[in-house]
């Protein structure tokens, strides 16, 4: 027996749960459809909210960058590694959002580690909603505060626990999702606003899937809620909706300073490369000029929603462009998406652990750089599929 046999017995529980991850490769740029493994199918799973991944002025500002400044900053932020781009893009971010700064970070999974045990210790407290993304869920647990789950977006129940909790930590986190990943609901956010008020709390929002979709010209959950100067941290990233990579957090001029100077991934691992962030900038000043493509977004949002209602399936909870295809079972949920795919539609099957058990699904991502006519034909494969499934009638 070698130390590592195990492994050959988790992937094979994997495989007859139905919870096996089988991992397609894409062999042209991200857009409406895609090249997957030598087939054309359309993409309905992919973050590309806006079609920003291949965007011509995205891909054009990279290559300018690379031709200023390389490839790589070869230096972390603090050492030699901050370029004129990375404050550029902080400062337009500061102003698109609507706060005095931004601090810019390799990913959206990095600035939440940065930023959580940055602010919140052993003697703390984090009330954590549930449903949080695992880069939040990483971010407590590297803290080493209490972690205080409350059940998805129940203010109530939020609130009677820190009416019996709050007193007992030196500081208070209350953090949150704005938009959640895979059931595509919208935080109650001005309740806890309200809540974080009344019981001292740090407030912070992780906006990853509404930056780019909510607000105007898709500002983020706190514009779209108007609570501007309400929420003390904002954290998002340039990986989805802005189709490039990277992350940031949002707040004030002195948080900004403190996390320069406590944040681990941003003292301690290289800059974002220099065609990164220049692409990055180009998203940023497209949706500063122009609300288009989020409205094109919202259009399609609501046309293919509707269209699954019709025909019977459940989409669960969802308020946004994240649409779960509710199945239950596993291995339904992974048929379903196989014989989609037979259809050249590209729509994966998600079980646990990323959902709950029992609660697998597909979760369809809809794009403002999806045709009418690709709505249609997807909504057939659907209606198709889900008939040879049993799924609806």
């Amino acid at each position: 027996m070698g130390v590592l046999d195990f492994i050959d017995t988790e992937l094979q529980e994997l495989q007859a749960q139905g919870l096996y991850i089988y991992i397609r490769t894409i062999e042209s740029p991200q857009g409406a459809w895609i090249t997957v493994q030598g087939r054309q199918v359309l993409n309905l799973c992919s973050n590309n909210y806006l079609g920003f991944a291949n965007h011509p002025a995205l891909r054009q500002a990279a290559h300018e960058a690379i031709e200023r400044f390389g490839v790589g900053p070869a230096a972390v932020r603090t050492i030699a590694g901050t370029m004129s781009l990375h404050l550029e893009l902080e400062r337009k971010l500061a102003e698109f959002k609507r706060v005095e700064a931004t601090l810019s970070l390799q990913s959206g999974f990095a600035a939440n580690l940065a930023t959580i045990p940055a602010l919140v210790g052993p003697e703390d407290g984090i009330f954590s909603d549930e449903l949080n993304h695992a880069s939040i869920i990483d971010g407590c647990r590297l803290s080493r505060a209490q972690i205080v789950r409350y059940p998805h977006c129940d203010v109530q129940a939020l609130e009677d626990l820190l009416r019996r909790e709050a007193s007992k930590y030196r500081r208070r986190l209350l953090v949150t999702d704005g938009v959640f990943s895979m059931d595509g609901d919208i935080a109650p956010l001005p309740e806890l606003v309200r809540l974080a008020r009344e019981y001292e709390c740090i407030l912070m929002v992780d906006d990853a899937h509404g930056e780019g979709v909510l607000g105007y010209g898709g500002r983020g959950i706190v514009d779209h809620f108007g609570l501007h100067g309400q929420v003390d941290i904002e954290v998002g990233t340039l990986s989805k909706a802005f189709g490039v990579v990277g992350g940031y957090v949002a707040g004030s001029a002195r948080l900004v300073e403190y996390l320069r100077q406590k944040a681990r991934p941003f003292l301690f691992s290289s800059a974002v490369t220099p065609p990164d962030v220049a692409a990055c900038i180009a998203a940023v000043d497209i949706l500063t000029e122009s609300t288009q493509l989020v409205e094109r977004l919202w259009e399609n949002t609501r046309y293919f929603k509707e269209g699954m209602r019709q025909l019977g399936f459940d989409t669960g909870r969802s308020q946004t462009p994240i649409i779960p295809v509710m199945l239950g079972d596993a291995r339904l949920a992974t048929e379903c998406s196989k014989r989609l795919f037979e259809h050249n539609v590209f729509a994966q099957a998600i079980g646990y652990p990323t959902v709950p058990r029992g609660q697998a699904r597909i979760r369809v991502m809809i794009s403002a750089v999806h045709a009418r006519e690709d709505l249609d034909f997807a909504l057939e494969v659907f209606r198709r599929v889900g008939r040879e499934l049993g799924v609806v009638s």
